[in-house]
């Protein structure tokens, strides 16, 4: 038997986008949890005494230069040479517009394939690693054509950074067609790229891991990496838990809820539960209250309170922590008077955001309150004008529910 390790995407020291950092507790859980992923597949390759680890690009983030890094980065990598393991790395978009991987000298056990392709025996096995590398940020070709064809009688495995056919979300690079990939006569086919694990084919093996920490809501859920057992009877893989904070969405139903205090034991009991089910050190959830409540209104008018009191129960459980709280409740209207002298604001307010100018006044303001924050802060929040432009209508439209609220609430 042997085993390898596969991951891919590790974004080293790439940031968390969460509110929940403002928490002091989570901060640093937050902020090192890249690091704490690397750490967690550098355990997974000791303990499970794997002969070699493959990292399928995007080891690195982007361009900025850290000395830190890079001393990180070597420290891991040389427990896993004290231990004899193998390390096979191909590059891939972000790697390729990162410094370091140019700078910091990797420990002799690490073998880079270069852009040109190559392919290396692990150790006395008959298992070979083939693997390209980008040689530029972007890679618009196939790489296929630069792999050199399997060793007959060896077990192939082939390292490529691709977005295959196309994944939403991603950028297309080094495309290429599935059934090529299981065409080309390999038995593993170590992909990276895309963030989301995906088992392509098992015959071939056509694994993309998924990125081993998410890093924002769109990547919610735990993460992992692929281990590869090989034995005589073929390839089986498994999967091994990585991530340090997993993103989640709750929908919490407040039907069941006649009060407050009873809407308050649901919430501390969903917590718990969520906590409960956590598979990784902390969860940043985003909370979203629905159903229909004879209370909808006061719920509304008190937002901020109900807001402090989830992050309060969450912070109870000292693993979940609140990154935002939204509220989709049903807001039909009772026939009173007062049901129909709001429900004639809430109408003419709708009619006001709809006017051009009005639309226009809230654009330039808030475009005056984006230019007072930093450019890669601003690009997070509206990273063009039409963007801008659909926050400002979403403000406004919660500016007025907020209003509504106020007078249903104290009304009922």
């Amino acid at each position: 038997m042997t085993r390898i390790l596969h991951t891919a995407d590790i974004h080293l020291d790439s940031p968390l986008r969460s509110l929940a950092m403002r928490d002091e507790g989570l901060r640093e859980v937050v902020r090192t949890a890249t690091r704490t992923a690397f750490t967690r597949i550098v355990d997974a390759a000791l303990s499970h005494e794997v002969a070699a680890l493959l990292i399928s690009g995007d080891l690195f983030d982007g361009a900025e230069r850290s000395a830190k890094t890079g001393a990180f980065l070597t420290g891991q990598l040389d427990r896993l040479r004290e231990a004899g393991i193998a390390v096979f790395y191909i590059k891939g978009n972000h790697d390729a517009e990162n410094p370091i991987t140019g700078e910091v000298k990797l420990p002799e056990n690490v073998h880079v394939f270069d852009g040109r392709g190559g392919k290396k025996r692990l150790g006395d096995r008959d298992i070979w690693i083939h693997g390209v590398s980008f040689s530029g940020r972007h890679a618009p070709d196939s790489l296929l054509p630069k792999f050199h064809a399997p060793e007959p009688d060896a077990i192939n495995i082939a390292m490529l950074h691709t977005s295959l056919a196309g994944a939403e979300g991603h950028d297309t690079y080094a495309p290429c067609a599935l059934a090529d990939l299981t065409a080309a006569g390999f038995d593993y086919w170590a992909l990276g790229h895309v963030h989301k694990r995906q088992i392509h084919s098992s015959a071939p093996w056509v694994v993309m891991p998924g990125i081993p920490q998410g890093r924002d809501i769109g990547e919610a859920g735990p993460k992992s990496a692929t281990l590869l057992h090989l034995s005589d009877d073929g390839i089986t893989i498994e999967e091994i838990p990585t991530s340090a904070a997993e993103f989640m969405e709750h929908r919490l139903d407040v039907s069941p809820c006649s009060g407050d205090d009873e809407l308050r034991s649901h919430l501390r009991a969903t917590m718990q539960d969520i906590a409960g089910r956590l598979n990784s050190d902390a969860g940043l959830l985003r909370l979203r209250f629905t159903g229909r409540s004879e209370r909808r209104w006061q719920i509304l008018r008190d937002a901020d309170q109900w807001a402090e009191t989830a992050r309060d129960m969450a912070a109870e459980t000292g693993a979940i922590w609140l990154d935002k709280i939204s509220f989709d409740l049903d807001t039909t209207e009772e026939g009173t008077d007062t049901a129909s002298a709001v429900s004639e604001l809430a109408a003419l307010m709708d009619d006001i955001r709809s006017e051009p100018g009005f639309a226009a006044e809230i654009t330039a303001t808030l475009s005056a309150m984006l230019s007072e924050l930093p450019a890669h802060r601003r690009a997070h929040v509206a990273a063009d004008e039409a963007t801008a432009e659909r926050l400002g209508q979403e403000l406004a439209g919660d500016g007025a529910l907020h209003v509504i609220a106020a007078m249903r609430g104290a009304s009922e």
